[in-house]
């Protein structure tokens, strides 16, 4: 299945950069859910994968092992993305501001709930978890709010004080 992201060092880098704005520190754990997170919700909102990554149920959570290897260390010297897709940019501001705030226990302890980290854990140590269970854990709302509560539409004013919905413009794209 195609992604819209190139690879999950450009989300991953992307949440490092706004954590460094807040100056907050985003540690390796955090980080492992807030791209779990990602991955589940951009799933049930848009039906695709947001970035080519494979989750496991690691013991101590979902983890995406060749991020987590590459971050072990602190920030890897490597060439991201600087500049995602508008939608995609959107997409994580929504997640950083409804996930960003909370401890890692909390995300871990959230994840480690879902049917699609259970269904892995079955399987084995370091099973994969499946993006279709990642999907319908999240789609059905289970220990997580549900989408509608965590990708809302971009709502601007006019001049005149309508709200208007905004989106990026496509161009040739009928509405």
């Amino acid at each position: 299945m195609p992604a819209d992201v190139n690879n999950a060092f450009d989300v991953a880098f992307f949440f490092a950069d706004v954590a460094l704005d807040e100056n907050e520190y985003l540690q390796p754990q955090k980080l492992q859910r807030l791209l779990f997170i990602s991955q589940a919700y951009y799933a049930v909102a848009f039906d695709r994968k947001l970035m080519p990554a494979v989750f496991v149920a690691d013991e101590m959570g979902p983890v995406e092992p060749n991020v987590y290897m590459a971050f072990s260390r602190g920030r890897p010297d490597l060439d991201a993305e600087l500049f995602l897709p508008h939608d995609v940019q959107m997409f994580l501001d929504s997640i950083w501001r409804r996930f960003g705030y909370l401890d890692t226990n909390r995300l871990t302890s959230m994840k480690k709930e879902t049917t699609a980290y259970k269904r892995a854990q079955k399987r084995g140590p370091r099973a994969e978890i499946l993006w279709e269970d990642m999907k319908l854990s999240f789609a059905r709302a289970e220990k997580a709010p549900g989408v509608d509560r965590v990708v809302k539409p971009k709502i601007m004013r006019t001049q005149s004080g309508r709200p208007v919905q905004v989106k990026a413009w496509v161009p040739g794209q009928k509405r």
